[in-house]
């Protein structure tokens, strides 16, 4: 199948993201670009000091594989600026975006099927 043959793209030559696993957003730039090219992305605000965000890691993880959702992450230590913009008070926080668009914003520790559910509901 030729589909199979397009999955193994490194996604060097410019084409959509990889969306198998979570992408770790490097600057302002990079998450707008996320926004912009990808129908529905969770950002998940994060710092490695953070137990619930450890916690939330494999959940995060998870739904980058099994929906088609893109995932970014930000760790707040690394991008503070980026997290104040958000408004991002504590972590973990989960932003859900959908056309580029917050449509919903939750914080600490979420339930994987509720993140699946939101995901559908918007995608």
């Amino acid at each position: 199948m030729s589909d199979a043959a397009e999955s193994k793209d490194d996604g060097t030559d410019g084409s959509p993201t990889n969306t198998t696993e979570p992408v770790h957003v490097e600057s302002q730039e990079h998450l707008q670009t996320l926004l912009a090219d990808e129908d529905v992305v969770l950002v998940d605000f994060y710092a490695d000091w953070c137990g619930p965000c450890q916690m939330l890691e494999p959940v995060v993880a998870e739904i980058a594989v099994e929906t088609d959702a893109t995932v970014a992450k930000v760790d707040i230590d690394e991008l503070q600026g980026l997290a104040q913009e958000n408004g991002i008070r504590g972590v973990p926080t989960l932003l859900l975006y959908a056309d580029g668009e917050l449509v919903e914003r939750m914080v600490g520790v979420q339930e994987k099927s509720s993140l699946v559910g939101l995901i559908e509901q918007h995608g």
